[in-house]
């Protein structure tokens, strides 16, 4: 694990006081399964999804300011979606630094391109807590920045994003997404989410990870709810 950490660090161009933070970050359940809850990096990458998703809306805010709401909130969901983020932590080499248990080896590419994704979510969570905003801002800009591409925003990219926007158009509103089960063991795991729209579950779905399973789940509701991609097309959820 040291030799981990010190490679880590090197990547980030910071050196942790609190090095337990770090470890978790790069701990893939599967490596401490039967162990309490906070042994993996798990905690870490639920903080590290809001911390990098408030960094990437204030940059975006700033940075384009004649976009609508509706265009930002596709171009953030962009960059904050499951293949760019793997691929930015796989660009940085954190795939050969991941600590795995032997259930979890060799379950493929499917299996890494999810952890990778948690584990830069977790390491921006560990930086946050470790180093401050100021910091933590910095790798976000540094490793997500090259990845802005402002045609993106022309047209909705996923159902989260889809549902999101018609939401907020309507409601003003953002769905809320509830892991509401979990079965299978660590190294393949399936996820049950519920997303709700003003406190009323609008819809359900199941992945093999919480991301894929909230994009089932906004599928389900954009479907339940009658939206379309057509600009002002909405539904009544009340």
């Amino acid at each position: 694990m040291h030799r981990r950490v010190v490679a880590i660090e090197e990547i980030l161009g910071h050196h942790f006081e609190n090095q337990r933070l770090i470890e978790l970050a790069l701990t893939h359940p599967s490596a401490v399964e039967g162990h309490s809850v906070g042994q993996n990096y798990e905690r870490l990458e639920f903080l590290g999804d809001s911390i990098v998703g408030a960094i990437v809306a204030t940059d975006l805010y700033e940075r384009f300011p004649e976009m609508s709401e509706g265009e930002l909130t596709r171009l953030k969901i962009s960059l904050v979606s499951g293949p760019t983020l793997s691929e930015v932590a796989r660009e940085l080499g954190f795939g050969e630094l991941i600590v795995f248990g032997d259930s979890e080896k060799g379950t493929g590419a499917r299996g890494m391109r999810s952890a990778l994704e948690n584990v830069y979510e977790a390491v921006s969570g560990a930086l946050y807590l470790d180093a401050g905003y100021d910091v933590t801002h910095d790798f976000v800009r540094r490793t997500l920045g090259p990845h802005i591409s402002p045609d993106i925003a022309e047209q909705p990219i996923s159902p989260k994003s889809r549902l999101q926007e018609a939401t907020q158009r309507d409601l003003h509103v953002a769905p809320v997404y509830k892991l509401t089960g979990e079965r299978g063991p660590a190294h393949a795991p399936t996820f049950e989410v519920a997303v709700l729209v003003d406190g009323k579950r609008v819809g359900r779905g199941t992945g093999t990870s919480k991301k894929q399973a909230e994009s089932a789940a906004a599928a389900d509701a954009i479907e339940r709810l009658g939206y379309d991609d057509r600009p002002g097309k909405g539904a009544d959820v009340s």
